[in-house]
């Protein structure tokens, strides 16, 4: 079982963007679904992206067309690019294997 550990959330103005990196121990390859989720303040876990291996994507509606999924396997990582960052976008952002495996997360703020 891989283990899955995010990087590069912190402190971006509203209208910035971040790119998020969830990389595992091991292959992705098999892996069906990398999602990344998010759990904003006070509020339940939510789906944002996902990224099936076959590299079909899937995303939340309040961040279509503003957040991009992707994954480089031969690099085991999937990226989470976000752009015209909102001040609702503020959470801990995970990446999940098959909703199995969780990494730790990592915190995106967003200031006004």
């Amino acid at each position: 079982q891989v283990q899955l550990v995010e990087s590069g959330g912190g402190l971006v103005q509203a209208g910035g963007s971040l790119r998020l990196s969830c990389a595992a121990s091991g292959s992705i390859v098999s892996i069906r679904r990398v999602g990344w989720y998010r759990q904003g303040p006070g509020k339940q876990r939510e789906l944002v992206a996902l990224i099936t291996s076959a590299g079909r994507t899937d995303y939340a509606d309040s961040v279509k067309g503003r957040f991009a999924i992707s994954r480089d396997n031969a690099k085991n990582t999937v990226y989470l690019q976000m752009n015209s960052l909102k001040l609702e976008d503020t959470a801990v952002y995970y990446c999940s294997a098959d909703g199995a495996t969780w990494g730790q997360g990592t915190q995106v703020t967003v200031s006004s």
